[in-house]
């Protein structure tokens, strides 16, 4: 059975605070207040049953997702490495604001033709992205569990879902899951994943 849910968990709080911060392609570590984030994150999912545990090639993902899962067996996807910010790489939106306004006003209005300066091609980012996806949903089992950076957890749901969170979501430590519907529709939440007729059948 292909995947039918992933549990998109963000990193915890980082070395520098990524909460504030734009850490793309700088490879943090995550804080103690971080690690313990991880733990909350990893108790909270306890109960569900989870067949995969994913996460990108830097440190404050794969170490999230040991410290998440419990010491179980990390599956490693580089296509979910974080966007490199280029010059606003560790800067907050205050101090992006302050030093590039333009830019940063394109990039808060959504503009279609908005780069950040020096930085990765946003659509080089999302076709990593996609293939990294794709490798996943090839993967069997029913559900994965994802700790990852905050720009490739709103990618996946907006490729999977057509419409991404809430800019301000998720935060540090924070869970989005996107289910796979009964009907073949993705969507963001958790809602029945089972294949169409099997609650019938199961009557």
């Amino acid at each position: 059975m292909s995947l039918r849910k992933l549990i998109l968990i963000r990193h915890g709080e980082t070395e520098g605070q990524s909460s504030i911060r734009f850490y793309g392609s700088t490879d943090v570590d995550l804080s103690d207040a971080g690690r313990a984030q991880m733990r909350r994150a990893g108790a909270a999912l306890r109960h569900q049953a989870i067949d995969l545990w994913v996460a990108s090639s830097q440190r404050r993902s794969w170490k999230g997702a040991q410290i998440a899962s419990g010491g179980a067996q990390v599956r490693l996807e580089a296509g979910f490495r974080e966007i490199h910010f280029g010059r606003w790489e560790g800067m907050t939106a205050e101090e992006i604001k302050a030093s590039d306004p333009v830019r940063y006003e394109d990039w808060q209005n959504g503009a279609a033709s908005f780069e950040f300066p020096g930085g990765e091609p946003r659509q080089d980012f999302r076709a990593r992205v996609a293939l990294g996806l794709a490798s996943l949903m090839a993967t069997d089992g029913h559900t994965a569990a994802c700790v990852l950076h905050k720009g490739v957890i709103r990618e996946i749901a907006r490729a999977l879902t057509g419409a991404a969170p809430d800019r301000s979501k998720p935060e540090v430590g924070g869970v989005i899951e996107v289910t796979l519907t009964a009907t073949g529709e993705w969507v963001l939440g958790s809602r029945s994943s089972n294949p169409m007729g099997l609650e019938e059948a199961a009557a």
